[in-house]
């Protein structure tokens, strides 16, 4: 019987090749073993069944220093003493280049017909000193009919990102679809870029990171059959020319203020009106908004942590392998002295693996999680909407309640000269009362629609982001182990 099982299925693993690119998009090619891709699909069917300080003006002739993020030994140490990398920090080579998005909502031919892929890249400093601010380039590729060209580039800088999503939010929300949310503002990181004058490992990250969440934003708006088609949406990615520059986008302007109080101000609506609820849909769905919403911060402040603990691995793990060199420097065992120093550069190379592998919980799961907080966000907001809709249907109704009762009593009073008023009042009541409840039953619709729809999109991204951080576990795992069966011979050397 023994002889009869089949071997774990590590032996293949070890086959691969070191070139094989471990990171590939689980979309396009599907892990061989059954077990890992039916233990993904078990993990997400969940939510499957049930499917659902840069915004300063330009100087006159600012001066363009590039960042370039590809390499840190290239980018960083030509030009700044301290452009060096401790060797437990995240480098910015350990995020996963993105790979071109597939709306899950789609049918697979129709994914081959159409498709609009959206990347960002290329920041650049523009000015210095407070005045400046950082322009990303952004690139899109696509076969639609409506875009006027194949591939197109444009320059754009970060309150053009929120300036559109303002607009798309102003057009959109009212209506019941789920608008993506744009990465927010991070004054402290960009203060430190606009005082920096070089091009420092910190600056460079966070750049980095606005970028790769800026292309993320914009893929996701792109999937949307909707909002890829909005004409804002499309002189974003088409204009030439810098747009217009967006000035509610800053928090002291005077759009800025009103939003302000239109957050405090639907805080307390919220708070008062309790709507009541005949839609058991609606109810279940907010409930598990709610319980989502609630896993998914403690699950991101879990990988937080675990991003800060294995830097700290790392980092560490780097301090152990100058201590063992030193050691076997002033060792006069020859065998040991040897031993010593190969362990030593295991271990620094250990410790190169365990700052990629941050790197990866990072980009694969901590971004994906707090994008997804995010937009849970934005599903709360149509729900709310929905409630706003319901709200002043009502008060349709109860203004309509009224003026039919005074144009009963103004009857049979005989007040015949105020009856044709209390009438056409009762007429515009009955068409706003009507108005309102078309609406409300049409935001209900569209938001099933959408929810439908952002459900699916979830359980996609994560299957595709579990498979790749299993995979870049699976590696890790791999180089760890051929490390030390390299290493175990000179061990076992020592007489």
């Amino acid at each position: 019987m023994a002889d009869s099982r089949e071997p774990p299925p590590f032996e293949e693993a070890q086959g691969d090749t070191e070139s094989e690119d471990i990171f590939k998009s689980a979309v396009e090619s599907q892990p061989k073993e059954e077990l890992s891709r039916n233990g993904i699909d078990d993990l997400m069917s969940g939510g499957g069944e049930e499917v659902s300080l840069d915004d300063d003006t330009p100087a006159a002739q600012p001066a363009q220093s590039k960042l370039e993020f590809r390499t840190p030994e290239e980018e960083f140490n030509k030009s700044s003493p301290v452009a060096t990398s401790p060797p437990a920090e995240m480098k910015i080579s350990d995020a996963p280049q993105p790979q071109p998005r597939k709306n899950a909502n789609k049918s697979s031919e129709e994914q081959e017909d159409t498709f609009l892929n959206v990347s960002v890249s290329d920041p650049q400093k523009i000015g210095d000193g407070m005045g400046a601010y950082v322009v990303y380039k952004v690139s899109t590729k696509t076969n639609l009919p409506y875009y006027k060209k194949k591939g197109f580039s444009v320059s754009r800088r970060f309150s053009d990102f929120l300036g559109l999503h303002g607009k798309l939010v102003e057009k959109h929300l009212h209506l019941g679809r789920i608008v993506p949310p744009a990465p927010e503002k991070d004054m402290i990181g960009m203060t430190k870029i606009k005082m920096s004058k070089d091009e420092t490992i910190s600056s460079a990250e966070f750049v980095e990171k606005r970028r790769i969440a800026l292309e993320r934003y914009l893929n996701r708006t792109a999937e949307h059959p909707v909002l890829r088609m909005d004409p804002d949406f499309r002189e974003f990615l088409e204009m030439e020319v810098d747009l217009p520059k967006a000035k509610s986008t800053s928090a002291l302007s005077g759009a800025g203020v009103m939003r302000l109080f239109n957050r405090v101000g639907d805080s307390v609506n919220k708070m008062t009106f309790k709507m009541d609820e005949s839609d058991p849909w609606f109810e279940e769905k907010q409930h598990q908004i709610e319980n989502l919403d609630q896993q998914l911060r403690k699950l991101h402040a879990s990988v937080e942590s675990l991003v800060v603990h294995r830097k700290e691995l790392a980092l560490n793990t780097g301090a152990f392998a100058k201590s063992a060199a030193m050691l076997g420097n002033c060792e006069e065992h020859t065998a040991l002295s040897r031993a010593l120093s190969q362990l030593s550069e295991v271990e620094e190379k250990i410790e190169q693996l365990q700052s990629q592998q941050a790197g990866q919980d990072f980009f694969l799961l901590a971004e994906l999680l707090k994008d997804y907080i995010a937009l849970i966000g934005a599903v709360k907001d149509v729900f709310h909407q929905r409630v706003k809709v319901y709200q002043t249907w009502q008060h349709a109704q109860q203004v309509l309640t009224k003026k039919r009762e005074q144009k009963a009593k103004l009857e049979l009073v005989g007040k015949t000269d105020k009856i044709p008023q209390a009438k056409e009042e009762v007429i515009e009541w009955e068409a706003k009362s009507e108005r309102g409840q078309e609406e409300f039953e049409n935001i209900s619709k569209m938001i099933r629609k959408e929810v439908e729809r952002f459900e699916k999109s979830r359980v996609h991204d994560f299957k595709v982001s579990v498979i790749k951080y299993m995979e870049s576990l699976l590696e890790t795992q791999q180089q760890l182990i051929k490390h030390w069966e390299a290493f175990l011979p000179e061990a076992k050397a020592i007489a």
